[in-house]
């Protein structure tokens, strides 16, 4: 992927060192940004969806340097996401909240650096994850329906 991977561990481990809860932070500004996409979390808990992110967010940076993992799940897990009706749209405003909560906390510590290092990631991320939607989309009998659904 060519990333940054100390930068992004680093900062990571310091975001969550200051706050936890990060995801809670996370889904507050998500929602608040872009209220279009509250609709599409309806089937966990809020503590769950936070958990769910928590867990996948840890799975990732602790897995960073192992591309064919990296690539596996995150391409399954964007094929999930068609189905909970994430366009290739909501992509930047995830990453858009997921930085901003990520800033927030760091306060000062957060630098430039951080922020390219994590913008390329998640772009990394979400171009994995709408890979495995289109190939998805591609496999199925509706997929013209997903298809335009996904950005497709």
């Amino acid at each position: 992927m060519g990333l940054n991977v100390d930068l992004l561990r680093e900062s990571f481990a310091l975001v969550i060192e200051r706050e936890p809860n990060l995801t809670h932070r996370f889904y507050g500004i998500l929602f608040s940004r872009y209220p279009q996409v509250k609709p599409l979390f309806g089937r966990n808990s809020a503590e769950q969806q936070e958990k769910m992110l928590a867990e996948a967010l840890v799975a990732v940076i602790d897995r960073l340097e192992d591309a064919s993992w990296i690539e596996e799940k995150l391409m399954a897990m964007g094929a999930k996401h068609v189905d909970y009706g994430v366009t290739d749209a909501m992509y930047p405003w995830v990453a858009d909240a997921l930085i901003t909560a990520m800033a927030e906390v760091a306060a000062a510590d957060w630098t430039p650096e951080h922020r390219k290092a994590w913008t390329d990631a998640l772009d990394a991320i979400a171009s994995l994850m709408q890979r495995g939607a289109r190939v998805y989309c591609a496999d199925r009998p509706d997929a013209p329906a997903l298809a335009a659904q996904a950005g497709g």
